[in-house]
């Protein structure tokens, strides 16, 4: 255990006590993003961004790759900077912070305490290669939230079944199939118990006969959670099923967002119908 502490995932998640002073914000967001700028560079990512997402909403991001989507997950998790703007989660600011009445840029303490909040599966899997199934859910749990083992063993197991795999406890990432470890990761980040859960492309690093079965473990989540997410996907049909709000991103800006009946039938932006046309048909 002792090992571990220092390990990336321990380091990435930690978060020290604070005592954290709400900010006035809409109260039926968990989530604002205002007039937000993020550039590397001359390539502008982020162009004058604006969204609000409420509690509990499911929210699907699509659209060409470079235009702004995964950037948007990253920020949240505290992974990119802003170039420019604010964002609030929870009432609070994330990358800053109010002192003597003034805005000032968030401290390390600040982000960890933000972040301990929200919860990010990736592409790839990132499992200890050396815990097996159970222990890669368990040891999160009581390295960061202090859980008692007897506590985070029967809560990894209840994950487990969650995400159909309580038969594969015992197994080692190696001896698990790219889709099986992917739903471990998925059930290592609603042991934290996050207010907020990021899905970035969780199928493209999947072989294709494998993608259904993580598309189905989400589509549950989606479905029986409160949890508020966004999920980044090229995974229409999905898309459609899981959310209940879609977005279409195209160079750093919303060019369009409405309900997935709406978006995936009936699209308003040429620039949307376009991008959809590669995928299914649309009127």
């Amino acid at each position: 255990m002792n090992g571990l502490s220092k390990t990336p995932f321990a380091r990435f998640y930690a978060c020290q006590p604070s005592q954290r002073s709400r900010t006035l914000t809409d109260p039926a967001n968990i989530i604002e993003f205002q007039n937000v700028h993020k550039s590397f560079g001359s390539l502008k990512v982020l162009n004058d961004l604006n969204l609000e997402v409420a509690p509990g909403e499911k929210l699907a991001l699509i659209g060409p790759s470079g235009s702004g989507k995964t950037t948007i997950l990253r920020i949240l998790m505290t992974l990119e900077t802003l170039s420019g703007g604010h964002v609030m989660v929870d009432g609070d600011y994330l990358w800053h912070e109010q002192k003597d009445g003034k805005l000032i840029d968030a401290s390390e303490t600040h982000l960890h305490q933000m972040r301990s909040e929200i919860g990010m599966v990736f592409q790839h899997f990132n499992l200890f290669p050396h815990l097996n199934a159970l222990q890669n859910i368990v040891q999160p749990q009581i390295l960061v939230r202090k859980t008692a083992k007897a506590e985070a063993r029967e809560k990894a197991m209840e994950l487990l079944g969650l995400v159909g795999l309580s038969e594969k406890a015992d197994h080692f990432p190696h001896q698990l199939s790219g889709g099986q470890q992917q739903r471990v990761a998925i059930a290592r980040s609603l042991a934290m118990d996050p207010k907020i859960m990021l899905f970035d492309e969780v199928t493209s690093a999947l072989d294709p006969e494998l993608v259904d079965e993580v598309l189905n473990v989400l589509r549950k989540l989606a479905s029986s959670s409160d949890t508020t997410m966004l999920t980044v996907t090229h995974e229409m049909n999905f898309a459609r099923d899981f959310a209940d709000r879609v977005l279409f991103f195209d160079k750093g800006q919303i060019v369009e967002a409405g309900k997935p009946e709406d978006i995936f039938t009936h699209p308003q932006e040429p620039r949307t119908r376009s991008f959809l046309s590669k995928f299914i048909s649309v009127s």
